[in-house]
């Protein structure tokens, strides 16, 4: 039987065969035919006019990035909820810090304006 360690290493393991083995036949059955068209700046689309520098707005940006961030960090309540019962009081006083944290870091983001959609 393997140890937990050993359980880890294979599935770090999987996971980087895994990945690496996407990235190795895309480079192996990728087609090779280069051509002016192809070798140029814009593969598709029309060529610009004028400056280029386009600036965008950050607004986009920072509503996906804390979507981000409080999606990853409620991935935290599964391993505490199924394990609600057994961790007792200390646990329980812990995962309210947690929360008053992640309501605080809401407020602020709300208080700032980054969830305007504009």
């Amino acid at each position: 039987m393997l140890s937990d360690w050993g359980a880890v290493f294979i599935f770090f393991a999987v996971a980087l065969a895994f990945g690496a083995g996407g990235i190795v036949t895309s480079f192996l059955i990728h087609p090779r035919r280069p051509t002016a068209a192809k070798l140029t700046t814009y593969e598709c689309g029309v060529d610009t006019i004028g400056p280029t520098w386009v600036q965008f707005k950050t607004s986009y940006f920072l509503y996906a990035l804390l979507f981000v961030i409080f999606d990853v960090e409620t991935i935290y309540l599964y391993p505490w909820a199924v394990k609600f019962q057994s961790l007792g009081l200390f646990a329980f006083i812990e995962m309210i810090i947690f929360l008053f944290i992640l309501i605080v870091g809401l407020w602020y983001a709300w208080k700032e304006g980054a969830l305007e959609w504009k």
